[in-house]
């Protein structure tokens, strides 16, 4: 699958934070990190030159000080931290109550100027899926007023309650957004709205789950504001057909190669262009101490049908946002 979806992700962006809820092993390590990005850049071939890996490990109630300390000195500068069995290979995330054992792991994170990277869905199985997001957020404000220091960024964020909490959060806290959650709703992954033909689309299914209209609108809204706390995150999950198209199929969007086609649709339609670049790439580059690429690439209005599938190794296939559908916007290639 990495051969199979690198290519698209390097074709539109000069990096990317790799993640790292991985099997079968997660990277825990900063060793485990450095070996995952060998193997990212052999996957990358010719392109591994010019594509900028921010590495970092899995956060768990297991993480200790020393293994901040070892990453950190092995190039990583980001801690992802799951909440336990809400996403993709998050058994091991954080509970409830794990998240105040953590302390002295932030503390060590905010010493050596590292990101704390939050999927931020309460693990509460009492509390329905739609809200957890919203009653996470009180566990981030925590953690953020007791490590004033630690920049905190709440990952793919889909409800109207976190985009208003970002903006009277602390300094400290930004949040970014996925393409994806700045087109679906709800309705749009269960089969009732009218793109969905009134039936389950297994390929908008992700976690955080899409959300509702009125959500929607609060996130384009912050995206296209030039408000520098929010930023894009791609977030591109890709599953084969096979892990998608059945009865219990996996949670992620695939997005990368038609994320700046989408993107470019959408700040143009809300008036919106000249908010862009700072939102593709500055913002986000200011949070995890980057330099910006002065590397361009360019898209042209043409119409440009999105495939159906890409072909992956051993027979199977995995399915783009989109798929089959038109364009406005056509990525343009060498």
């Amino acid at each position: 699958m990495l051969r199979a979806v690198i290519a698209f992700t390097a074709a539109q962006f000069a990096g990317a934070l790799i993640m790292p809820n991985t099997r079968p092993a997660a990277i825990r390590t900063g060793v485990q990190a450095r070996d995952y990005a060998d193997e990212i850049k052999t996957a990358l071939g010719d392109q591994a030159d010019n594509f900028k890996l921010l590495m970092s490990i899995e956060i768990t109630e297991a993480t200790t000080v020393d293994d901040i300390i070892a990453a950190y000195a092995a190039g990583v500068r980001v801690g992802k931290m799951y909440p336990s069995n809400q996403t993709t290979n998050s058994e091991d995330g954080v509970t409830v109550d794990g998240y105040q054992k953590l302390f002295p792991v932030f503390a060590q994170m905010e010493r050596l100027g590292m990101v704390l990277s939050i999927h931020g869905e309460i693990p509460d199985f009492t509390i329905d899926g739609i809200h957890r997001e919203l009653y996470f957020l009180p566990i981030v404000d925590k953690i953020a007023k007791a490590f004033t220091k630690l920049r905190i960024v709440l990952e793919h964020i889909t409800t109207k309650f976190a985009v208003d909490y970002v903006i009277t959060a602390p300094a400290n806290v930004a949040a970014t957004i996925t393409v994806h959650h700045l087109l679906l709703t709800l309705d749009d992954v269960i089969g009732y709205s009218q793109p969905s033909g009134g039936k389950m689309q297994p390929h908008h299914f992700c976690k955080p789950i899409a959300k509702f209209t009125s959500d929607r609108i609060a996130l384009i809204g912050a995206a296209t504001s030039g408000n520098p706390k929010f930023f894009y995150g791609g977030d591109s999950a890709p599953h084969s057909k096979f892990a998608k198209e059945c009865a219990e199929c996996c949670a992620g969007v695939f997005n990368a190669s038609v994320a700046m086609q989408l993107l470019v649709q959408i700040f143009e339609a809300h008036h919106a262009l000249d908010k862009l670049e700072n939102f593709i790439s500055t913002f986000g580059c200011r949070v995890y101490e980057q330099t910006p690429s002065d590397e361009l690439i360019e898209l042209v209005r043409e119409d440009w049908q999105v495939p159906a599938d890409y072909f992956v190794e051993g027979g199977d296939a995995v399915v783009p946002l989109m798929a089959n559908q038109v364009l406005p916007w056509r990525l343009k290639t060498a």
